[in-house]
């Protein structure tokens, strides 16, 4: 009876990772969960708060730009630069980015959900790396972007999915500005 129990948890726990939203806390089975120490870290003015891979040598490209034609940026590894207009509130992994305050933003996510940002990061000029992705949100995701700290989506398709412009960042640096 008792081997069955565990046989059962096992089973449950291997199909509950199979049916998870990847990068949604308490569902996320590719990445990790945020510590405490990356949750809190504080964003310097002197230098960059580094976090996941180091930033290369990557062509620089202008967010506003991008948005407008995505395809062309679609699954290259450039570097965009902004300000971090608002950011995940329960792990830091994802943030919108802006070239300024009042300009079009993208939406960040930290690839694979390996690495994180301070939960106060809005207002931080950030240089980020990675590519550009064109995705289909589901109804759930979209669901839990705008409850877990108001995100706003310009479009939602009919059955609540959003297409998205978003980016998928292997690094990032933040520091603040005085």
């Amino acid at each position: 009876m008792k081997k069955l129990i565990v046989l059962g948890a096992f089973i449950f726990s291997v199909s509950a990772g199979t049916f998870a939203q990847p990068g949604m806390k308490g569902m996320n089975m590719s990445g990790r969960e945020a510590t405490d120490a990356e949750k809190n870290a504080v964003i310097p003015t002197n230098a960059y708060l580094k976090s996941g891979a180091p930033i290369g040598d990557s062509k620089k490209v202008s967010i506003s730009k991008a948005l407008k034609e995505p395809s062309k940026f679609a699954d290259k590894i450039v570097r965009i630069e902004g300000v971090v207009v608002r950011s995940c509130k329960m792990e830091g992994c994802w943030a919108e980015v802006a070239d300024k305050k009042d300009s079009p933003s993208v939406r960040v996510k930290m690839k694979g959900h390996n690495f994180f940002i301070p939960l106060q990061s809005a207002g931080a000029f950030a240089r980020v790396e990675g590519k550009f992705l064109v995705k289909t949100l589901s109804k759930v995701e979209v669901d839990h972007m705008i409850g877990e700290d108001g995100a706003k989506f310009d479009k939602r398709n009919v059955d609540g999915s959003v297409t998205e412009v978003s980016f998928e960042a292997t690094g990032i640096e933040l520091k603040r500005r005085d």
